[in-house]
């Protein structure tokens, strides 16, 4: 098998297990208080960072060396944030019409680079950027009888993460992968277990198992991803990440009896266009960038 073939394959595996996460979430996002189910989730997954960081070049004191702690502390806590967001989404709002929503991703991106970064960007991905947000406002459909409070998370979540993407490429200026991963771990476990405990609820036996399913599938979908990543580059492997929402839907169809609306579809469908073309256009201008030394716009 080929290395390509490799990451695609790494690809399709994470995908599903995300899916089958956020089904999980879902589930239990409507049992119990977001905020706990983070935290018992975050407890995993800081585990499996340290036991990463560990086996890794340098270890332990390689990971947790970084030229910006404050910004990576500010990583973990907003991934957190987003994750507890996503759970409360998914349960008020729906998997599908979550899922929708969190597609403009890599719009929201595109934005926050140009602030933040600095980034210059052409006529090109400004035009992606802005039907990118149309697509969005279809999506949230203005005239609908969903009601606007709700629809609040799933934008707020999108837009958390768009922050911490935005400030991982900040820090990879200077960081090591791993060291942003460390801090992704260990940050955001300890901001959570400052505050989940006030939110304890015991589960019922049954739904231990559920939550055990949660922190498997949590750790060993980022797992897949990396892998992932070590054979291909973000522009081959962000447009695959859209069939999560594909995935989403059907499970929230066939499962929770989710009613997928015209809008909804339509609006997605232009998001999902709009963000390919842009993550598309990143990498075309970040090659000719570094072939020509320069930063040309696109």
């Amino acid at each position: 098998m080929t290395s390509k073939r490799k990451g695609y394959l790494f690809v399709f595996v994470a995908i599903l297990i995300f899916t089958l996460q956020d089904a999980t979430s879902k589930h239990m996002g409507g049992l119990y208080p977001p905020v706990f189910i983070t935290m018992i989730r975050y407890w995993a997954f800081a585990a499996f960072v340290l036991i990463l960081a560990a086996r890794s070049s340098g270890g332990l004191k390689a990971a947790v060396t970084t030229k910006h702690p404050v910004l990576q502390i500010v990583r973990g806590l907003l991934l957190v944030s987003q994750i507890v967001l996503v759970i409360a989404s998914f349960a008020s709002v729906g998997l599908a019409h979550s899922q929708a929503i969190f597609s403009v991703g890599p719009i929201f991106v595109a934005l926050l680079s140009i602030v933040i970064l600095g980034e210059r960007v052409g006529w090109r991905r400004w035009t992606a950027i802005f039907v990118g947000l149309i697509g969005v406002i279809v999506i949230l459909d203005p005239t609908g009888d969903e009601s606007a409070s709700l629809l609040v998370v799933p934008v707020s979540s999108a837009l958390i993460f768009a922050f911490y993407v935005v400030t991982t490429r900040l820090v990879s200026r200077e960081d090591t992968a791993m060291t942003s991963f460390f801090y992704t771990g260990a940050a955001g476990a300890v901001a959570i277990t400052l505050i989940g405990p006030f939110y304890w609820t015991w589960f019922a036996p049954v739904d231990w198992l559920w939550m055990g399913l949660l922190c498997i599938t949590g750790t060993s979908s980022h797992f897949f991803l990396i892998k992932a990543y070590e054979y291909l580059d973000a522009s081959e492997v962000q447009p695959l990440t859209y069939l999560q929402l594909v995935f989403a839907s059907i499970i929230g169809v066939s499962v929770f009896g989710e009613v997928l609306s015209v809008n909804m579809i339509v609006g997605a469908v232009i998001v999902v266009a709009a963000g390919i073309f842009t993550v598309w256009r990143e990498s075309v201008v970040a090659r000719r960038a570094g072939a020509a030394g320069t930063h040309p716009r696109a």
